[in-house]
């Protein structure tokens, strides 16, 4: 079962919650405090509602109030949080091609995760937001087969729910040529499967894959490709097999390998916060052996990681 960290609130009230954000941006000081109870304990349209009520209650944006009142990577996770999920990737998006470098990791993340009617809405809240084209942005900002494999992912046509046994051997076939041979043409037939076939076709193919070539589809990619290209294939499939382990690999290596890569960890606990999270707590427990609670409360500290483990929701026995 696949669940969340962030629930709906019982017995919400928005008009109370907006009263009581108000008078924690308003005073003297911002208590900080309050904003985290409020804001990560009621789903993101509950975060929508309040903010509906604060614009009535003041005449003001609870958005522009927590940017003035806050800053570094508190400010992200709170500001984060008040996005409705498809302007969110729209936004990191948008960050990730727009800013100083293109941050090839987080359109990995995105892009090689998302269901079709996700990147459908994040396309429209991207171009809402921005009035650009996020197809246009990937082809201008970034190169090669890493590109065309993003613009496949960004069309969002994979196939949903069909499966055909009887190709399966033929695609698998067409992935050990890729990884043999390496032309171009290889190349796009290789993302072509990955990027088109459904999650439970590619199952399959998997499977045949190794009963073909004795090897995991994940150990012969890295073999034979490199960059990002590699890094974006690897991630599709680890997608396929299990979103939360992919997630769980992410925050591992952000939290450790990066010297703690806040911009990641604040991108997928609240991307993930209401569909995922306490699956891809689990899976890090079992695969790290200290919990995801753990290594959060080791690297960050004040509110900022009090707002991170009031998202990651740990268990008492996590402390």
């Amino acid at each position: 079962q696949v669940q969340g960290t962030i629930f709906p609130a019982p017995n919400f009230n928005p008009i109370m919650d907006a009263q009581l954000l108000g008078g924690a941006l308003q005073g003297i000081s911002c208590e900080k405090d309050v904003l985290i109870d409020i804001l990560t304990q009621r789903c993101n349209s509950q975060r929508l509602m309040i903010a509906e009520a604060y614009r009535d209650m003041y005449g003001r944006d609870l958005v522009t109030d927590l940017k003035e009142n806050l800053s570094h990577h508190f400010k992200e996770v709170m500001v984060g949080l008040m996005y409705p999920p498809a302007l969110y990737d729209a936004h990191e998006l948008w960050h990730a091609l727009k800013g100083v470098d293109t941050e090839e990791k987080c359109l990995i993340d995105i892009l090689a995760s998302r269901s079709n009617m996700e990147i459908f809405q994040m396309k429209e809240a991207y171009l809402m937001q921005y009035n650009n084209d996020l197809q246009q942005d990937i082809n201008s900002e970034t190169s090669g087969h890493f590109r065309d494999t993003l613009l496949n992912l960004a069309q969002g046509t994979r196939m949903e729910g069909y499966a055909d046994p009887s190709t399966a051997a033929q695609d698998a076939m067409i992935l050990w040529e890729a990884c043999q041979q390496k032309t171009g043409e290889h190349k796009n037939m290789l993302q072509m499967i990955l990027c088109n076939k459904s999650y439970q076709q590619l199952w399959m193919v998997f499977q045949e894959f190794q009963n073909l070539s004795g090897q995991d589809i994940v150990d012969a990619i890295n073999e034979c490709y490199d960059g990002y290209f590699q890094e974006l294939l690897v991630a599709i499939v680890l997608c396929v097999r299990d979103k939360p382990s992919y997630f769980a690999y992410r925050l591992y290596n952000a939290i450790h390998d990066f010297g703690f890569h806040n911009k990641t960890i604040i991108r997928i606990l609240i991307a993930r916060s209401e569909i995922d999270l306490m699956n891809i707590r689990q899976r890090y427990k079992e695969r790290y052996g200290k919990s995801l609670f753990h290594d959060i409360k080791h690297f960050a500290s004040g509110h900022y990681e009090s707002a991170l483990l009031a998202i990651c929701a740990g268990d008492a026995e996590d402390y």
